[in-house]
């Protein structure tokens, strides 16, 4: 499910402080702040998707991420390459590089990299 982008502020900051009230999170806002009811009202509709639950201690609820940062992520990424990139890793990543304008040695770097995740990985 896509988040808007004022839904994905807050499950930036919740992902960031682990959990918090609407004043924790609020507080974490540049300035202007947004109003207390706004980000109030955004949580609730992120525990509604499915992203947040939260802690009821006396009057005060303490929110949290159900969906973990890297899920959001990689969905978010693999939705990116597959509406604007054919659903082709190839064709995106070198998209970014022409983007980036990556020299053969940053090119090189990122492969190495991606070699040894990829050897991490099979030996798990």
């Amino acid at each position: 499910m896509q988040l808007t982008k004022a839904e994905e502020q807050v499950m930036q900051i919740l992902w960031e402080l682990g959990e918090g009230a609407v004043r924790d999170i609020r507080e974490k806002f540049p300035e202007p702040k947004p109003a207390r009811n706004t980000v109030s009202t955004v949580v609730r509709i992120l525990e509604k998707k499915g992203y947040a639950s939260h802690k009821t201690f006396g009057n005060v609820h303490v929110f949290h991420p159900i969906v973990k940062k890297e899920e959001y992520s990689k969905s978010q990424l693999f939705g990116v390459m597959k509406k604007y990139f054919n659903n082709s890793f190839p064709t995106m990543a070198s998209f970014f590089a022409r983007e980036k304008d990556l020299s053969i040695e940053e090119l090189e770097q990122l492969m190495e990299e991606t070699k040894k995740e990829l050897n991490r990985k099979k030996k798990k």
